[in-house]
């Protein structure tokens, strides 16, 4: 897995759970603190977003079959990030209904409120449960990452010192070849030189003996 998504992945999972819990918190705050709190649940959706082209830009530049894994996953944040989108907009509406009825001089309905509230809470809750199953499920990932690069480290220093002991080997072959190499030299000029030593003796033999054999014809 690309180190790069994963810090990407790892922010947006920690900013979903944050913009989770401040749409809980919206939800029962009334006047500038619930727009100043729209106003940083936007800013913090727009982070969100920029976060999510930046996976998406990594995730397409790496290898086919990682780049499919990474891309399943994208579409899950884009919902998840679409739902966010939804919720922050009925906010502001809620917001600007409320305003609309107070200028008018009505009232809402309390239990309808609480009704809107609780639907509300309850799905900022699953939202921030599934929000914090992401995160858990990005930890194993990196973990799981950790464990295989701890694998392969191994593998490459054992493939390490076996190479070194070949080059070892190698070395202390090439250094016996060499010495072989001397003693064949050695024996090609000793058997040279036996070769001349041994002609010499035969051509003296041959003079001997017509030596020899002069002297007996000639007497």
């Amino acid at each position: 897995m690309s180190s790069v998504f994963d810090s990407y992945e790892r922010q947006y999972c920690e900013l979903s759970a944050e913009l989770t819990g401040k749409c809980t918190d919206i939800a029962l705050l009334s006047g500038e603190k619930r727009k100043q709190s729209l106003s940083e649940l936007k800013s913090g959706i727009d982070e969100a977003e920029s976060l999510i082209r930046k996976m998406d830009l990594e995730a397409r530049s790496l290898q086919p079959t990682e780049k499919a894994i990474l891309l399943s996953k994208l579409r899950e944040y884009k919902s998840d990030l679409n739902t966010l989108r939804r919720e922050q907009k009925k906010l502001s509406l809620d917001t600007q209904v409320a305003r609309d009825e107070l200028l008018e001089g009505g009232l809402l309905d309390p239990r309808k409120a609480s009704s809107d509230q609780r639907d509300r809470l309850l799905l900022s809750t699953e939202r921030l449960n599934n929000s914090g199953e992401r995160i858990k499920e990005s930890k194993r990932t990196l973990l799981e990452t950790e464990e295989l690069g701890v694998s392969i480290l191994q593998d490459l220093h054992q493939q390490r010192q076996t190479l070194l002991h070949t080059q070892d080997t190698l070395m202390d072959v090439d250094d016996n070849i060499g010495r072989s190499k001397k003693i064949l030299l050695s024996m090609s000029r000793r058997m040279s030189r036996n070769k001349w030593i041994m002609w010499g003796l035969i051509g003296t033999l041959v003079v001997v003996i017509l030596f020899v054999l002069y002297v007996k014809l000639t007497h």
